[in-house]
């Protein structure tokens, strides 16, 4: 791109491909704007030059998911954030999703970018925040790494938005109604149905609803909930969707992540997104964690924390 060429709304971008696979990755956000296997995609894509619409493959960080009221007590100070979803009341996804990142490392196989978090009101932190992604025969693995380079301890979470694709609507219907869902969580914590404020922490055998401990189709399921006590092996929980040809997609999160945020992305309104995508979401806390302390990481200064997932195709 020529010095004087406009930037795509998204940001820089970044073609990435190795083994089959192809991602786009877009500096704003440090996003994830397309993932192929093979020509097929494996999350919902949108076009560089295009606002990015519904958080779709952003950066979440310094928390992911929400901060109810956008309030928060920490340090022995009480903090409000803007409320960036106005219409439920609360500070949502971080701080960086719309930030510029700029690239560190620029290889055919991997981007490393990186932006920094300044004191500002409601977070008077100063964090660094460095994402890399990497193409390979695994799929493709991305890390976040946050550094607090200020001079007080400052609260973390982070997380990806990826929206999974499986594979093309069958009979009419919705895409995410035909794929089945595999997801090993054994408690899911529940919300209120108007601002999906956390209520309670209660076990899937409770809300057999939510129940994909064994992979069974979605159907017409309403899902926006954050799930935990994971199911893994070798300390790496997996996420599996498939369509009825049995193909798919898994997500696969580190041991960083011990909560999986899944969401139908319902948009009965507009009938061009509704239930196109199936949101799955690694984080490294809970929603609202800034209150509840769930998963909360603290970084002293000069301290790093690292989390890391992977989206594989099936």
């Amino acid at each position: 791109m020529a010095d004087d060429e406009p930037l795509p709304r998204s940001g820089r971008q970044f073609a990435l491909a190795a083994e089959g696979y192809e991602a786009d990755i877009a500096s704003v956000g440090a996003t994830l704007r397309a993932l192929r296997f093979e020509g097929r995609d494996l999350v919902v894509p949108f076009a560089a030059d295009q606002v990015r619409p519904n958080y779709r493959g952003a950066t979440l960080a310094p928390w992911p998911n929400r901060v109810v009221d956008g309030r928060y007590a920490f340090g022995g100070a009480e903090h409000r954030l803007p409320l960036t979803e106005p219409e439920r009341g609360h500070a949502l996804h971080g701080l960086v999703a719309w930030s510029a990142f700029v690239a560190r490392v620029v290889e055919p196989d991997r981007v490393v970018l990186a932006t920094t978090i300044e004191p500002q009101a409601g977070y008077p932190f100063r964090v660094e925040v460095v994402v890399e992604y990497r193409l390979g025969a695994d799929g493709l693995t991305q890390t976040v790494t946050g550094r607090n380079t200020g001079t007080d301890p400052a609260p973390w979470g982070t997380g990806p938005h990826p929206y999974l694709v499986a594979g093309d609507a069958e009979d009419g219907a919705p895409p995410v109604d035909g794929w089945t869902l595999l997801l090993p969580a054994s408690a899911v914590l529940t919300v209120t149905p108007d601002r999906l404020s956390p209520v309670a922490l209660e076990p899937v055998d409770a809300h057999p609803q939510w129940d994909f401990r064994a992979a069974r189709r979605i159907g017409a399921t309403f899902i926006d909930h954050a799930f935990t006590e994971l199911a893994a092996t070798d300390e790496i929980a997996s996420v599996e969707v498939r369509a009825r040809d049995g193909r798919g997609v898994a997500l696969h999160a580190d041991e960083a992540c011990r909560w999986m945020q899944i969401h139908t992305a319902d948009t009965p309104a507009d009938p061009a997104t509704h239930r196109i995508g199936l949101a799955v979401e690694p984080m490294t806390c809970a929603p609202d964690a800034y209150n509840s302390g769930a998963g909360l990481t603290v970084l002293p200064p000069r301290g790093e924390h690292v989390a890391s997932w992977r989206i594989q195709a099936l």
